[in-house]
Formats: C-alpha cells, sequence, structure tokens
C-alpha cells in the first residue's frame, strides 16, 4: 500500500475512470475504488484496485482500513438519479439522504482519521448556480448538504475542496456510455421512433479533460474548505444539440418544445424544468486550478467517433 499515494473512489465509472488515467499518466501512482473492479478497459485494469461500496462501508464505519496508506484522496462517486431504485423501495429523499447526505461525510471523516491529509470532492454545480432548488429537489438538497459536511472537515491536518461541475461530456476508451450512444445515434437520425426537437433553457458544459485537470488543481494547489465553481461552455439546449446534429452530418433544424425530451427528460433537469443556467468561472480560479476550455464542441465531434 505505502507504493501508491493516491486514491480515486469511483474509479470505474466515467468521471472517476477518466480522473484516474489522467492523474496515472501524469506521474502520480494511482489506485482506485469502485464497488466492481474493471475489466477489459485499457489502462484502469492496471490500476490496483480496491472493492468497496461507498455508501453501506461508510455508514458502517468500514473507510478507515481500505484508505490506510493513501495520503491523497480524489472522490468521484456520489449518487444521482443513474443509481436511483424505479422499483418504488425507496423515497427520492430517504435514498438521497442516505447515500449523499450522510454517506459521504462519513466517507471523508473516515479517510481523515486514516491520515489522508489532501483530498478534492468531486460535487455539483447546481447548489450554486441554482440554490433555489436546495429546498425543493431531494438530489440538490444531499449534494449541497455532502459538500458542505465534507469542506467542514478541513483543518491543519486535512486539507479538502469541492470541484463542481456542470454537464459532463467525454469517455473512457473500453468504457460504453449508453446515454452517449444513444445521443449519437439520435443526431445522426439512426432513432426514427423519437420525437427530434430540443427542450428549453440551457446549460453550462465541461469536458472530463477539463474536469479532471481542476480536479487535480484542487488536489495540489486548492483552498482547504473551499467550494470551487467550474465549468466552460455556456449553450442553450437547442444550440448543445444542433452542434451534436451539424457535426453528426445531420442538418435537420430542432424546434424547441416543452415537452419531456427522450435523451434531457425533465427528470434530469434539477435546475427546474426550463430553466438556463449560465455562468462565467472565476478567471482567477480557473487560473488557480489549471483546467482548460473552449473544448466543448470538440468533444463532441470526438463523441460521434467513439460512438459510431
Amino acid at each position: 500500500m505505502s507504493e501508491t499515494t493516491t486514491l480515486v473512489v469511483g474509479g470505474s465509472g466515467l468521471a472517476g475512470g477518466y480522473t484516474a488515467l489522467y492523474l496515472a499518466a501524469r506521474g502520480n501512482r494511482v489506485s482506485i475504488m469502485s464497488r466492481n473492479a474493471p475489466t477489459q478497459i485499457p489502462g484502469l485494469c492496471d490500476l490496483p484496485h480496491i472493492q468497496c461500496d461507498y455508501v453501506e462501508d461508510a455508514i458502517q464505519g468500514r473507510i478507515t482500513e481500505r484508505v490506510s496508506g493513501f495520503n491523497s484522496l480524489v472522490f468521484c462517486a456520489g449518487n444521482d438519479i443513474k443509481q436511483f431504485p424505479v422499483d418504488g423501495s425507496v423515497s427520492p429523499e430517504a435514498f438521497f439522504d442516505r447515500c449523499n447526505t450522510q454517506a459521504i461525510p462519513k466517507f471523508f471523516e473516515q479517510a481523515k482519521s486514516a491520515g489522508v491529509v489532501r483530498a478534492a470532492y468531486l460535487g455539483t454545480f447546481y447548489p450554486q448556480v441554482a440554490a433555489q432548488q436546495i429546498e425543493r429537489d431531494p438530489y440538490v438538497k444531499s449534494r449541497h448538504a455532502a459538500d458542505e459536511a465534507v469542506r467542514e472537515l478541513s483543518g491543519p491536518s486535512f486539507k479538502v475542496c469541492s470541484i463542481n461541475p456542470p454537464f459532463l461530456l467525454g469517455h473512457v476508451p473500453g468504457l460504453a456510455v449508453p446515454y452517449l450512444h444513444r445521443l449519437a445515434r439520435y443526431a445522426r437520425g439512426e432513432l426514427p421512433e423519437l420525437p427530434v426537437f430540443a427542450p428549453k433553457g440551457g446549460s453550462n458544459h465541461m469536458t472530463l479533460l477539463s474536469t479532471a485537470e481542476a480536479l487535480e488543481g484542487g488536489l495540489s494547489r486548492g483552498e482547504s474548505g473551499k467550494a470551487y465553481l467550474v465549468g466552460d461552455a455556456n449553450l442553450s439546449w437547442k444550440d448543445y444539440l444542433q452542434a451534436w446534429f451539424h457535426r453528426a452530418g445531420n442538418a435537420q433544424v430542432l424546434e424547441v418544445k416543452d415537452d419531456d425530451h427522450p435523451i434531457f427528460p425533465h427528470s434530469i433537469m434539477y435546475a427546474g424544468e426550463g430553466a438556463t443556467v449560465s455562468y462565467e468561472p472565476p478567471g482567477e480560479e480557473t487560473a488557480l486550478l489549471g483546467y482548460g476550455r473552449g473544448r466543448v464542441l470538440d468533444e463532441i465531434t470526438e463523441a460521434l467517433r467513439v460512438y459510431r
């Protein structure tokens, strides 16, 4: 364990996997932690893996021994609608409270006790750009509570900050992302059964590369206890989807509708249906964290190439 210094929690997922590979390529000694070890994913398969269900293990107090020996930590494992059970067994309030509000701070408390000295927490932009949703949406409320509780643990022996990005775009070679495959097919006109239009509103978007750079910057240079709002391109949903269609060679012009969108449904619009979330990250913070911008449109082209 002493040979490995950085642990990426959620390292078999999209954001965590990309960040783990990025940090390893930059010369860091990296291990990943997740429920299941990655298989047939180049690079990730070669990294040491620690099996862990962060929710159950954190609540049961089983994290300390698992993270002992690491001096830095990147956490990319918060739960969102993708993990929410659709069988009606639990309410959104109870699910997100347990998985985020309770489990994430407990994980960090035990990591601090284990001797981790630097940490970066990958949160979400909603509590900072749509604060009105904190008391309206269980997911936003849980991520806000987790973010605040994690940062309150900062002190002389434990430096932690949060990196809060918008919608993320990118890929890890060998890791399938079904919604991106579906979006690429939608843009190429290969899903005629789906209605073609754009939802109202818009959002900021950011690539996984920029996010990994920001996480590395937060880990090495971030101010302990601070929440960093990061981002790249402000686009209406019409402009974002039209860019996918255009770069896929599809000349169809999208109409904007109130209807539930087949790729970007109301259920994932945590800022509110039809809301436009537009902002400019503080320049001094962007420079401090050291992440690049202006990559979103090129990443759409890359996604279309990958998801043929």
